[in-house]
């Protein structure tokens, strides 16, 4: 590849690669299930292309590398090419069945088991450093300490259990999810959406249903996510006595398939973050229940996403300018959204900004910024026109990052 090419942006790589190949905005879009809009709007960077999904997807589409359409932005244990170290142990314990998780486990009582999947949760969302680390190793001792548990608990526990199962597949998913792990996220959150089917409570049907449109939203399944999204809120919703876990698993629902519906450029998403929106007032400030982050700030962060899916950096800035962030939220959802800002500051041109909230970032969660490949991009291009004003500060990230 020429110099010119390498200053190039994901968008104008998607766009300079797909036009070698004499081929239309409809036609990749078809290949890779997204609408002519979508590629539009991508090739001219007006949102962000970081999902790891999406990237293979148009690798294989347009025939080339991840190191071609990234620049090597994409670290290795999210592009593919190595895996987290816990993964295969991680695996190994998702391809058992049920039945034969407990095997050899005794003695792990319900008040156990919860103490250890909250401890496990907190580790994931406060620590600053290591935590892929501590929560990756637990991860499959804690499944089959569960499934033993269940197996063993007296008629009136297995409710609570079944409730820290559904959490612990949760936190499966997001994990795997953020070590690019999709396709084991999506058989953790499937096992978990099984649980609370046979549970017969519509708030764990909810949690779960929603744990499930994660994975699929992220791998580009939007149209499914959607669906599920729709059918659960259809079955799953409240009374007017409903608990505030409810409502916020049922008001969780409505965030994700908003944000499904407006990468499908369907039309509902506003009508479902509306719905949202009348659910936080039923759950009153920001809460965490089933690690939903449901609250009043959360949903003010979706009116920004949303607008930043359908292209409008401005609207998004300017929605962005009215959301104080909770610091008591989890960290990973303040460090999510501080990257959908930078990058709507980056597409704006806005380089000092931008700098401003790479350091932020990198001093508020040094170890997620590692699994980013927004961030990475961000910074390398950054690199390539650096000024004087902000240019220490972007080398120290870069620095972080290992990209000087």
């Amino acid at each position: 590849m020429s110099t010119d090419y390498e200053l190039l942006t994901i968008g104008q790589r998607i766009k300079w690669l797909r036009e070698r190949r004499g081929m239309s905005q409809p036609a990749l879009g078809g290949l890779i299930g997204r609408s002519e809009n979508w590629v539009y709007k991508a090739e001219h960077d007006r949102m962000p292309v970081d999902r790891v999904p999406v990237l293979l997807a148009l690798c294989r589409a347009l025939r080339c590398s991840m190191e071609d359409l990234t620049g090597g932005y994409v670290s290795g244990a999210a592009s593919g090419n190595a895996e987290h170290q816990h993964v295969p142990a991680i695996r190994q314990a998702l391809s058992l069945p049920s039945s034969m998780l407990p095997l050899r486990v005794e003695g792990v009582s319900a008040n156990d088991f919860t103490e250890a999947v909250t401890d496990a949760w907190t580790v994931y969302e406060t620590r600053e450093k290591g935590r892929y680390q501590h929560v990756g190793e637990r991860l499959p001792n804690l499944l089959r300490q569960g499934h033993a548990a269940l197996r063993d608990a007296p008629s009136q526990d297995e409710q609570p259990i079944l409730r820290q199962l559904i959490s612990l597949y949760g936190l499966h998913q997001i994990w795997l999810r953020r070590v690019g792990e999709n396709t084991l996220a999506r058989v953790a959150a499937d096992r978990g959406l099984a649980l609370a089917d046979n549970a017969g409570d519509p708030a764990l049907l909810a949690a779960a249903a929603w744990n499930l449109c994660c994975v699929l939203t992220s791998a580009g399944d939007v149209a499914d996510s959607l669906e599920l999204a729709r059918q659960i809120i259809a079955q799953c919703k409240p009374g007017e006595d409903a608990s505030p876990e409810h409502w916020s698993a049922y008001g969780a629902l409505h965030l994700q398939g908003a944000v499904a519906a407006v990468r499908a450029t369907r039309p509902v998403a506003w009508d479902l973050y509306r719905g949202a929106q009348q659910a936080v007032q039923r759950v009153g400030g920001d809460r965490n229940h089933w690690h939903t982050c449901f609250g009043p700030t959360n949903v003010a962060m979706h009116e920004v996403h949303l607008k930043a899916e359908e292209g409008d950096a401005t609207e998004a800035l300017r929605a962005a300018d009215t959301v104080e962030v909770n610091p008591d939220l989890p960290l990973e959802r303040r460090t999510r959204y501080l990257i959908e800002v930078m990058n709507l500051n980056r597409v704006q041109r806005d380089d000092y900004a931008t700098v401003h909230i790479l350091s932020k970032l990198r001093k508020q969660s040094p170890e997620e910024i590692m699994f980013s490949p927004l961030v990475r991009e961000a910074v390398a291009n950054l690199l390539k026109r650096e000024k004087p004003l902000w240019r220490d500060d972007l080398r120290k990230v870069a620095t972080h990052l290992g990209l000087t």
